[in-house]
C-alpha cells in the first residue's frame, strides 16, 4: 500500500514541484523539452515538462 501511495503525488506537490520549475527557468535554466514558439511562460513551460514526467526534481516524504 505505501508504494502505491508514493507514486501519487498530492495536488499540493504537483503545485511545489511545477513553481520550483518555473522559477528555475525564470533565472535562465534551459527547458527540457522542445519548445514550440507559443510558450514564453515559465509556468505553462514548467507544466508541459511535468506532464512529460521529466523534470528533474524528487518529492521526499517524512
Amino acid at each position: 500500500m505505501q508504494e502505491q501511495e508514493a507514486l501519487e503525488l498530492t495536488r499540493f506537490e504537483i503545485a511545489r514541484i511545477i513553481g520550483a520549475r518555473a522559477l528555475q527557468l525564470s533565472l535562465g535554466a534551459p527547458p527540457l523539452i522542445q519548445v514550440s514558439k507559443g510558450i514564453i511562460d515559465p509556468i505553462a513551460l514548467a507544466r508541459e515538462e511535468f506532464k512529460s514526467g521529466i523534470i528533474p526534481l524528487m518529492v521526499c516524504r517524512e
